[in-house]
């Protein structure tokens, strides 16, 4: 693929389909994404949370359900062949 690169550090990018991509980099663009990769890890843990606390309230609330669920996961765990 080309790369063009600019004098203000853009870079240009031509790919298969001969559309032009565009990126640039700077030491605040490189510091914002350790940022976000901090921010992504706090919101996937908050995610995973809600996700384990609404499992535990469907368990509750259809306990016929969960107890299946929990049935079927053993067969499966009894037949799985390491």
């Amino acid at each position: 693929m080309p790369e063009r690169t600019d004098r203000a550090g853009r870079t240009e990018r031509t790919g298969r389909t001969g559309r032009t991509e565009r990126a640039v980099r700077t030491d605040a663009t490189d510091a914002s994404a350790r940022e976000t990769d901090a921010e992504r890890r706090r919101r996937r843990a908050q995610f995973l949370r809600e996700l384990a606390e609404a499992r535990a309230l469907r368990d509750r609330v259809q306990p016929r359900r969960a107890k299946a669920a929990r049935l079927r996961h053993a067969m499966r765990m009894r037949t799985f062949r390491w």
